[in-house]
């Protein structure tokens, strides 16, 4: 955790309404960082139901597997999240931590393992002490607070230079139902997912199949459309938990994807995450610059997206936007590089609202000083029209800075 906070962060934090049935407590377990919390404990409603998204990594952490053997079980009553260590590539250790961990949560709340979802984020192969959860759980248990939303952002940080949230509320027969994220993710940041771990509740009464649509679909456009580094982690963990505590206003449960009201649920929950999602970028290690990348016109949207994804993850583009740097000869390199169909006299390409390329050349009208006082913005747009279908896909990432190496240099150390 960096004690200087990037520069694109939010300048404030939300405000976050309680989600009657979930519940808050954080300690200090001393598991890697000195005189910081590193243990979040959250309690669950009876009857919660749980939805999760995973990393697409073959090298899953022991906490991943675990999550995935129990979402069929369809219901939780706990989230146990440690920082500072990932319980990644532990092998039996590893499962026998995830195990203990349960266990401990288990005996302390009197719940069953089945419903205790498990999350870690940290320096990957040094196995996690997990016993040391023991003398932090009992007093967990007596801290519940459903207001600790900062506490609990600022618990599951690593190299995160600040604490991400989202909020957003709706209206579900005629009464108001909540939403709350927190996130965290700096370094390691890739699609599918990412180092990120991000946790989502909601006083909503969903079941379990439209709860995992819901987040699966909407993880596409959210936290699988980021990119720091184009790295992979191997713990990657997204957690939708509805508490069903809006029944007693009398809010009657989603159950069907076909119910008006998931759509509701489904905009609400996509902005919630997009709102986690640039929290990442923005957060992302030595970054200055947020950059959103649009491609249009390709032959497929899976198309858009993986040109998309070439430009965001290429150095030479990310050093350039580093250095304010108008190089649009670096996007070209980027689409031409990606295996997708393109037309190079077809292909367009915009910095902000500056055209500075079209029809296989540079743009007549091309102004190096009105492309690089694009580059010098906090906040830019690259746009590119590739001319040939109806495909589009937008991506978000950041810059590549002297920082960052500094950092991951550094990380282990």
């Amino acid at each position: 955790m960096s004690t200087t906070v990037s520069p694109l962060a939010p300048k404030s934090y939300p405000d976050m309404p309680e989600i009657q049935g979930v519940q808050f407590a954080t300690a200090a377990a001393g598991l890697k960082y000195a005189d910081r919390t590193d243990v979040l404990l959250a309690t669950l409603a009876a009857g919660t139901t749980v939805a999760g998204v995973f990393t697409k990594s073959r090298c899953t952490s022991a906490p991943v597997d675990w999550c995935r053997d129990r979402l069929d079980g369809g219901n939780a009553c706990a989230l146990l999240v440690n920082s500072g260590n990932a319980n990644a590539f532990t092998g039996k250790k590893g499962k026998a931590a995830v195990e203990l961990s349960a266990d401990i949560v288990s005996r302390a709340l009197d719940c069953p393992t089945d419903g205790i979802f498990l999350a870690s984020t940290g320096v990957i192969g040094e196995p996690l002490p997990a016993e040391k959860f023991a003398h932090v759980v009992d007093d967990l248990t007596f801290g519940q607070d459903g207001q600790a939303w900062l506490d609990a952002a600022k618990a599951i940080m690593t190299t995160d230079t600040y604490p991400k949230l989202a909020t957003s509320s709706i209206d579900l027969d005629g009464e108001t139902v909540t939403i709350n994220g927190i996130a965290k993710g700096a370094g390691m940041i890739a699609p599918d997912m990412a180092t990120m771990l991000s946790f989502i509740f909601t006083d909503a009464a969903i079941s379990n199949n439209v709860l995992q649509d819901i987040l699966s679909v909407e993880t596409g456009s959210s936290f699988n459309a980021i990119t720091v580094d184009s790295d992979t982690s191997t713990s990657d963990t997204v957690l939708l938990f509805a508490t069903g505590s809006a029944r007693g206003r009398g809010v009657e449960p989603v159950s069907s994807l076909d119910d008006p009201r998931t759509e509701v649920l489904r905009a609400a929950l996509r902005d919630v995450m997009q709102d986690l999602a640039h929290q990442i970028v923005r957060d992302g290690e030595g970054a200055r610059k947020f950059v959103e990348i649009s491609v249009e016109r390709a032959e497929s949207d899976e198309s858009a997206r993986k040109i998309a994804l070439s430009i965001a993850n290429s150095p030479l583009v990310k050093t350039a936007v580093a250095g304010e740097d108008a190089n649009w000869g670096r996007i070209v390199m980027a689409v031409g590089k990606a295996g997708e169909p393109a037309d190079r006299d077809r292909l367009a390409i915009w910095f902000g609202d500056v055209r500075v390329a079209v029809e296989g050349e540079r743009d007549p009208d091309y102004s190096e000083d009105a492309a690089s006082a694009v580059m010098k913005e906090e906040n830019i747009i690259i746009r590119v029209d590739l001319g040939l279908g109806d495909g589009h896909s937008t991506v978000w990432t950041c810059d590549l800075t002297k920082e960052y190496v500094a950092i991951n240099g550094d990380y282990r150390s």
